[in-house]
């Protein structure tokens, strides 16, 4: 959203301490190990930007919390598959042979937003490793969050996602709706319905020190029924929404919201 646009649809413009006011009144509390996805262009104009918005919620979480956000690389993926857009087909052996390896430190973020892409910079911050569905962390549940992550378990039980469930976590949905909560990819790693089905994938990594391009199947992932299931979850739950700036919140704990969309899956794909 052009900036103009983005001044004149905001009422007053939020700082952070106006944005840490109206998280704590979401639901948000010291001490809470929060996945958080965003999207800066809802919440209106920020005194500060993302920087505001990521000291907002450090400030609400304390030093006791821990935070966590998406800062997935999906254009480390095998070429041949892209499709927004796709590429020549005489490019793909090309971009597998030269795509850089995946590096925590320096990686950027794709289609993550401005909000995770700062935070993944920030001081004290930590990285999984994966090469395309990293999350990073920071406070004193981090290190856990963020440790082994396997390139064959991108969004399972052992990924962060799958740790915040066993940690009994929350997610804060800031001004994006459930087709953006990588949570519910745990759900569909645990469903069991007919022809479930998986794909051939690549990505550039370190193995041994050495840049490889490394091939390996993982599930395909489908966030288009998402919608519908956080939203029937909602309506079980009596999940009520919130409002930061502009943005419409929705803050649950984790586990009851992936509990019900394994059930769901089973009986609706």
């Amino acid at each position: 959203m052009p900036e103009d646009t983005t001044i004149a649809t905001t009422t007053m413009p939020l700082t952070v301490d106006t944005l840490a006011e109206q998280l704590a009144a979401c639901g948000l509390q010291a001490g809470q190990t929060v996945l958080v996805h965003s999207s800066m262009s809802k919440l209106g104009w920020i005194v500060g930007g993302q920087v505001a918005v990521i000291q907002a919620l450090l400030r609400v979480l304390g030093e006791s919390g821990t935070l966590m956000m998406p800062t997935h690389t999906s254009g480390n993926t095998d070429p041949a598959r892209w499709q927004h857009p796709p590429v020549p087909e005489s490019w793909v052996p090309v971009i597998r042979e030269h795509m850089p390896a995946f590096d925590p430190l320096i990686s950027p973020t794709r289609e993550m937003g401005v909000i995770p892409e700062l935070f993944r910079t920030w001081p004290g911050v930590v990285r999984s490793n994966h090469p395309i569905g990293s999350f990073a962390a920071i406070g004193p549940n981090a290190a856990y969050l963020t440790s082994h992550h396997f390139l064959l378990d991108m969004f399972g039980d052992t990924s962060p996602i799958g740790k915040l469930y066993e940690l009994d976590g929350y997610v804060l949905l800031l001004g994006v709706d459930h087709e953006n909560d990588t949570s519910l990819h745990l759900a569909e790693h645990r469903a069991m319905w007919a022809n479930k089905p998986y794909i051939p994938e690549g990505t550039a990594m370190l193995v041994n020190g050495v840049r490889e391009w490394v091939s390996f199947s993982m599930l395909q992932l489908d966030n288009d029924d998402f919608n519908i299931v956080g939203r029937a979850y909602e309506k079980r739950a009596g999940i009520q929404h919130g409002k930061v700036g502009e943005a419409t919140v929705r803050f649950f704990r984790q586990r009851p919201l992936i509990d019900f969309a394994v059930e769901w899956m089973q009986n609706n794909r």
